[in-house]
């Protein structure tokens, strides 16, 4: 369990390789995939699991939410988690982030709008991306957010340095016109007792 938010979670994965004229026949390189930084509103220290897989890694949400409405606190309707990974490659690899999927469920109330928010990019470096997954009132029912780039655009870290990929999560939720009275919420939980958020890197030759 991660207890700070300097917490490492280390091991050493088989990240899937991109696949190709020239990869089809070529073991994935050796990686070693750390989880350096976790911290943010949605998952103060002690209330996210982090855990690494062979081909991915995935984080387990106790706090991740935001509501608003029937009193909650006005800070409440928008949070974040933030993500430090560090991959370490052998000179000539390059990785990217080819698969993201998130579970989570929401309860809106009629005129009330939610906002899955993912920004990603990798550190001193302007390549990155911005995902959103808006979700409306009147919802009370399980989400899933997904992103699944094709080959052609995953992106990836700039070759020749080892770049920590940085990922910055957030729900949000507005009333809009509905009842201020009735709460309205977000939550990065799901009652299937899945993983809540699972992230899949790729590897290629620069």
């Amino acid at each position: 369990m991660l207890t700070t938010a300097a917490a490492t979670l280390l091991a050493l994965s088989t990240v899937v390789p991109a696949t190709g004229a020239d990869d089809l026949d070529e073991p994935a390189p050796p990686t070693r995939v750390e989880v350096v930084t976790v911290n943010g509103s949605g998952c103060p220290a002690g209330t996210a699991n982090v855990s690494t897989g062979t081909t991915s890694f995935e984080v387990d949400y106790r706090a991740f939410y935001a509501q608003a409405g029937g009193g909650a606190d006005a800070v409440d309707s928008r949070r974040n988690c933030q993500l430090g990974v560090r991959v370490s490659l052998p000179p000539g690899y390059t990785y990217g982030l080819s698969r993201m999927t998130y579970d989570g469920f929401t309860h809106l109330e009629a005129g009330a709008r939610a906002l899955h928010r993912v920004d990603f990019h990798f550190q001193g470096s302007s390549s990155g991306k911005t995902l959103e997954f808006p979700y409306s009132g009147p919802m009370n029912d399980e989400w899933r957010s997904t992103y699944r780039p094709t080959p052609g655009e995953v992106v990836y870290s700039p070759c020749g340095d080892d770049r920590n990929l940085n990922i910055n999560a957030e729900l949000r939720v507005d009333l809009g016109t509905s009842d201020r009275a009735k709460r309205s919420l977000i939550l990065a939980e799901s009652s299937r007792g899945t993983v809540r958020a699972k992230y899949d890197l790729v590897t290629k030759r620069c």
